[in-house]
């Protein structure tokens, strides 16, 4: 945070010093932490949520379905501000005590959650596309539906699920500007603080060459596992 204050400090120039390199540097991380974090934490916890809509139990089809139908159908920033702002105010109105959330936890949390929900649509589908006959086949050799599910069928969605899984990273690695809003300095953010404080659009292209280049650089890793993952399919 101290280090983004410094650069009003600096003048009007175009070309980034030592102070706004590693400013930019450290939106960087952050910008990168909340994405991995929460494609991470999306994943396992998509595969959860996944079971819970093909499950015939219908309390948890019910429940996984007001998941996804909640956080794909409201908001990112909504719900970071539900985290960050509301909740702490619905505990002081419960409780007459006060706490604040730290703004990177209430980051990882909102970004897990909804990269769960679109996640755990991506695997459900991906699970559905899988021969039913596999399913009956494991059944038939004596496994549970747990072992059938975790041996045969999941494993078999490996690389259905890559791209997506690629393309959902992506999308939280852009979407992670709106932390801006609480208080965080993020990639964005930082860039635009200097462009703000300098009165120069180039800082804005320093962005936007960064983001290129990550999101280039997860989709060349993507595509590799891609292809690494389909010669077992031929």
């Amino acid at each position: 945070m101290s280090q983004c204050s410094n650069f009003y400090d600096e003048g009007k120039i175009n070309v980034l010093n030592e102070t706004q390199l590693w400013a930019i540097f450290d939106g960087t991380i952050v910008t990168l932490e909340i994405a991995i974090v929460a494609i991470i934490f999306g994943a396992v916890f998509g595969v959860v949520v996944a079971l819970g809509r093909l499950s015939k139990n219908k309390a948890a089809n019910a429940l996984s379905w007001f998941y996804i139908w909640f956080f794909r159908g409201t908001p990112m920033l909504l719900q970071l501000f539900i985290i960050y702002y509301a909740i702490p105010i619905i505990y002081l109105d419960a409780t007459g005590a006060t706490f604040t959330v730290d703004p990177m936890i209430a980051a990882f949390v909102a970004f897990s959650l909804n990269a769960t929900a679109y996640l755990a649509e991506i695997i459900r589908a991906a699970i559905e596309s899988i021969d039913g006959g596999q399913m009956e086949a494991s059944k038939a050799l004596g496994m549970s539906y747990r072992q059938a599910m975790t041996k045969i069928i999941i494993p078999q969605t490996y690389k259905r699920l890559v791209a997506p899984l690629g393309n959902e990273l992506i999308m939280l690695l852009k979407d992670t500007s709106l932390v801006s809003t609480i208080a965080l300095f993020d990639l964005l953010r930082t860039t635009k603080t200097m462009a703000s404080a300098t009165g120069s659009w180039i800082y804005y292209i320093y962005a936007a060459a960064i983001y290129l280049f990550l999101t280039t650089i997860i989709q060349v890793v993507f595509d590799m596992m891609e292809k690494k993952l389909g010669i077992y399919e031929r």
